[in-house]
């Protein structure tokens, strides 16, 4: 079983995206990201981010594949083209397996689910999945894609000081798995 922790940003409404983007431009959200996704203890590794086709899709050119990340994207589309160095996997199981066995299991440190919805759902209900870094946007956005409910299988460990960003007010917070009684 490898452990992996899920980032992830979202409205009141659980509101993740709408048409393929984020509905929200918020820089301290982004610099939060990149701060939990590219930190490591040993600094000859590094982490990976695994996330769907459509969050692959949807990263802006000038940061695909993401930098000082493994990336791997979930797509049963064997016709995909993929740059030198992204992985391919046909399911959250596969990519979890590639970071694991063989060449990259002593230069990966932690493993991130980025994304979107679909695999959002497969993770959140496994074992394995042991954190989720969130970022809670406290305004309602016009979205057609969501974060599954989580709070049965997860609890509140901490939260930063709300702030406000282009008039937007947040706050990032983790949650750990709850542990069976």
């Amino acid at each position: 079983m490898t452990p992996f922790s899920i980032v992830v940003a979202m409205d009141q409404n659980r509101g993740i995206g709408r048409e393929g983007k984020l509905p929200w431009r918020l820089k301290r959200d982004l610099q939060y990201f990149k701060e939990i996704t590219t930190r490591t203890r040993d600094k000859s590794k590094r982490n990976a981010v695994i996330m769907g086709r459509k969050t692959w899709d949807s990263l802006p050119a000038q940061f695909c594949p993401l930098p000082n990340r493994v990336n791997v994207v979930v797509t049963r589309n064997k016709d995909l083209e993929l740059p030198q160095g992204v992985l391919r996997a046909e399911s959250l199981d596969q990519a979890l397996e590639l970071l694991t066995k063989g060449a990259l299991s002593n230069t990966v440190e932690d493993v991130y689910v980025i994304g979107g919805a679909q695999i959002f759902q497969q993770a959140i209900v496994r074992q394995e999945c042991r954190k989720i870094y969130l970022t809670q946007i406290l305004h309602s956005f016009d979205c057609d894609t969501f974060f599954p409910p989580f709070t049965d299988h997860f609890q509140h460990e901490a939260s930063s000081p709300r702030y406000v960003e282009n008039g937007i007010s947040c706050l990032f917070a983790e949650y750990s798995r709850k542990t069976a009684v």
